[in-house]
């Protein structure tokens, strides 16, 4: 077995990621804090403070930058931003302008994500994402945003993970609350032709904000392996999941791509993990090769080189920092072979910076850098040493033999 580093590409990013409502703490306006404080749904405990970014922003982005990396994706919060309906407060506008300035002060470019699940709770209240005139609201939300995003932010994502939106409002309609043990259930149909329309007027919107950053969403990849004998299965079940998603940035300047696991499809459909397999903290098979099958696919999908593609999550949840560094070993190998092979990716971000709030939970911790629940205190853990020291390298691992 032998040990060729492959050098970065020219300007590639190399960062890690987070989103507001799971690090900010307090987000009180958003749809998420309702449900937190609600019964009768899957969530163990509240975000409440979470890691009180919204405060230590500048501790986070001190930590990064002195690791190594170059890159910071973060979202900004469009219920601080409009709490009201029509109501825009410059306030919370100068606060996200000001992580901008401070991620460039620091060395750090900064990817600004528009939305991250989350949304005000009068938009939630008015019908969300199918609401008459929700997509021309967003469309207005992210025009307000120019004071944030207009000078000196290369990439901006309109939304994230789209199609687990849609599958999480196809669960709310169904009055479902927990996934399959394998596999995603069906997207809402409706939800899915309604985020699609909405990301294209965000992108118009930050384009006429600034015709040079590059805008595109990021995608959920679940990584769906056929058997032998159940391609067609597999293509049938994918499509509705992931691909339309993929097909709708064909036009953009760039596509995430995320991805954590795999998840192997059958005759009948999804095939649960066998029990003896290794597994994290979400319960999902430990699988670093996932990233590496997912930037293939999309890039199969899109025409390779047609629409470059950026790693924008991937990592593991795990208490075992170890597992965490043989994990992005596994992962930066298949993306390192992907890049041999030609692939256009442009960027690797790491989920995520900090342990953080899981959409119910505070255990998966999938953080490179832990904090303390009393004091806030950031530390860096031994997997965050390693991994941003790859950006003074420039260069992915990669394993050969």
């Amino acid at each position: 077995m032998t040990h060729t580093p492959i050098p970065f590409p020219e300007g590639f990013l190399w960062g890690a990621s987070t989103a507001a409502h799971q690090i900010e703490g307090n987000n009180t306006n958003s749809d998420w804090w309702v449900k937190e404080h609600s019964t009768g749904t899957h969530i163990q405990e509240p975000s409440l403070d979470a890691c009180d970014s919204y405060h230590r922003w500048r501790d986070d982005m001190d930590v990064l930058s002195e690791l190594g990396f170059t890159d910071y994706r973060f979202s900004i919060e469009w219920a601080r931003i409009e709490p009201a309906e029509g109501q825009f407060s410059r306030a919370e506008l100068a606060h996200y302008r000001r992580m901008v300035e401070g991620a460039l002060v620091r060395g750090l470019r900064p990817m600004v994500t528009l939305h991250h699940f989350t949304v005000p709770q009068w938009f939630e209240a008015r019908g969300g994402w199918t609401a008459e005139g929700a997509v021309d609201l967003f469309a207005r939300y992210v025009a307000a945003c120019a004071p944030v995003i207009g000078e000196d932010v290369r990439h901006v994502c309109t939304i994230n993970e789209p199609n687990m939106i849609a599958v999480m409002a196809g669960q709310a309609k169904a009055g479902d609350i927990g996934f399959p043990p394998a596999g995603l259930p069906t997207p809402d149909e409706e939800t899915t032709h309604a985020v699609i329309a909405a990301h294209r007027a965000a992108v118009k919107e930050v384009k006429a904000i600034n015709p040079e950053i590059q805008a595109g969403w990021t995608i959920a990849n679940q990584v769906y392996q056929a058997l032998p004998g159940a391609e067609d299965v597999a293509a049938a079940y994918r499509h509705p999941r992931e691909d339309i998603f993929i097909e709708a940035a064909r036009d953009d300047d760039w596509i995430g791509v995320q991805s954590y696991t795999r998840t192997e499809i059958g005759s009948e459909g999804p095939i649960p993990w066998p029990d003896d397999v290794e597994r994290t903290l979400t319960q999902w098979e430990y699988y670093p090769a996932a990233v590496g099958h997912a930037l293939r696919h999309t890039a199969k999908v899109l025409g390779n080189g047609d629409v470059p593609m950026i790693v924008t999550e991937n990592g593991i949840a795990t208490a075992d920092d170890t597992r965490r560094v043989d994990y992005y070993k596994g992962a930066l190998d298949a993306v390192a072979a992907c890049l041999e092979d030609g692939l256009n990716i442009e960027g690797y971000l790491a989920w995520s910076a900090l342990d953080n709030y899981e959409w119910g939970s505070y255990k998966p911790t999938f953080g490179l850098i832990a904090w303390d629940r009393e004091t806030f205190v950031r530390t860096a853990k031994p997997s965050a040493v390693w991994l941003g020291g790859l950006g003074r390298t420039r260069e992915l691992p990669r394993i050969d033999g």
